[in-house]
């Protein structure tokens, strides 16, 4: 017991529902990857059920070191990780590798693992926003000082983001307004600046009708959102395998590792691991606890926020927490069929590499805002 109070502190809510989540993950993902156990290992599971557990293991200990790491030292690192990710992000439209027909990864030759340049940038532009906004509390009305700094990164980073990754790139900004609000940026500033992104967007989709090459995936995005509201039955296959998913789970479920839409969804590992949750454990236990578990993480983020002792360190607990539970919020309402796919991973439950541990990194950053009344370094300089 001194073991695990000696490493594992901040707000103990927190850490139960990241276990409960990562436990979920470790059952929904073995079940899920039957088909692609058969189709590219011969049937072995054991060998992405391995992988998925290492992955995992290695997010929760980039979760305690982050977590032991006083608040205040990442306003510092914010500005060298945004810096960082702006021509990782240029490297990645150039050379990335393309999967699922996006090039939205990188490949790190020594262990051959793939690296989602966007993860990085979505965590630097947060705690970039939360420390530019707690150095400019006392001149936050200010146009030219205040907001036009602010405004420019928001608008490269997403800007970067946007040709490949067209639904990271609209969570990511509209997280940035939410920020900028509580940040007691002028409601003017903001609508201004979110008239800028839809110029922005639709600049670039005129582009694309022009050149197309020059912006491939654009006319994915069109073709995605006309499926979904005709709800023609050839653009909406994995959203109609989901609700059969979820409609065949019913209240209570088939029961663990019984699910048969596996065998019939693309990404029933990823994307829509929530159908698949449904369908196993039902509505009740699978639908609702896992919603339970998100509103519990936002919550318990909030409270964190409010009790911080500084302002960045209340903008880094709203932002991350919000960040992370408005992706899974819209996971959840792509697998029930209330938005267009998006390609969203279920935080800290989807199978995944870069995703889950830049989801750990986030997680642990809002554990160090809860714990700074037991750090001994709170006297750092932000």
């Amino acid at each position: 017991m001194n073991i695990i109070d000696k490493y594992i502190k901040g707000d103990k809510v927190v850490w139960l529902v990241v276990l409960l989540l990562a436990i979920l993950s470790v059952l929904a993902v073995y079940s899920s990857i039957v088909t692609l156990a058969y189709k590219y290992k011969d049937g072995d599971t054991f060998y992405y059920l391995f992988k998925h557990l290492v992955i995992l293991v290695v997010g929760f200990l980039l979760m305690i070191l982050a977590h032991n790491v006083n608040f205040k030292y990442y306003s510092r690192i914010s500005q060298i990780a945004l810096f960082l990710s702006i021509p990782l992000l240029l490297l990645t439209l150039i050379t990335g590798a393309n999967i699922n027909e996006a090039s939205r990864w990188l490949v790190i030759p020594v262990i051959n693992q793939t690296f989602q340049t966007s993860d990085l940038a979505k965590l630097a532009l947060i705690m970039y926003l939360a420390r530019f906004l707690y150095k400019h509390q006392n001149n936050i009305g200010d146009f030219k000082h205040t907001f036009l700094p602010i405004m420019l990164p928001v608008i490269v980073i997403c800007g970067l983001i946007l040709p490949a990754n067209f639904s990271t790139a609209a969570m990511l900004f509209t997280t940035s307004l939410i920020i900028m609000f509580v940040g007691r940026i002028s409601l003017k500033y903001i609508f201004s600046l979110i008239g800028i992104g839809i110029t922005c967007l639709f600049i670039m989709l005129l582009i694309a009708k022009v050149k197309p090459d020059l912006l491939p995936r654009a006319d994915t995005w069109v073709k995605r959102i006309e499926s979904f509201s005709s709800g023609s039955k050839e653009g909406n296959y994995q959203a109609d395998q989901a609700k059969i998913a979820i409609a065949t789970g019913e209240l209570f479920g088939k029961g663990p590792g019984k699910s048969t839409q596996r065998n019939f969804l693309p990404h029933p590992y990823s994307d829509f691991i929530y159908a698949i949750i449904i369908e196993e454990y039902g509505f009740i236990i699978g639908g609702l606890g896992v919603i339970m578990l998100y509103l519990i993480l936002f919550f318990r983020g909030i409270k964190i926020a409010r009790k911080a002792e500084t302002t960045f360190g209340s903008l880094l607990a709203i932002g991350l927490s919000f960040s992370l539970v408005f992706q899974a919020m819209i996971n959840m309402a792509v697998a029930v069929n209330l938005f267009p796919v998006t390609g969203q991973p279920l935080p800290l439950v989807s199978m995944g590499g870069t995703s889950i541990w830049f989801t750990c990194l986030a997680i642990g950053v809002i554990l160090s805002v809860s714990r700074v009344k037991e750090s001994v370094a709170s006297n750092v300089t932000i």
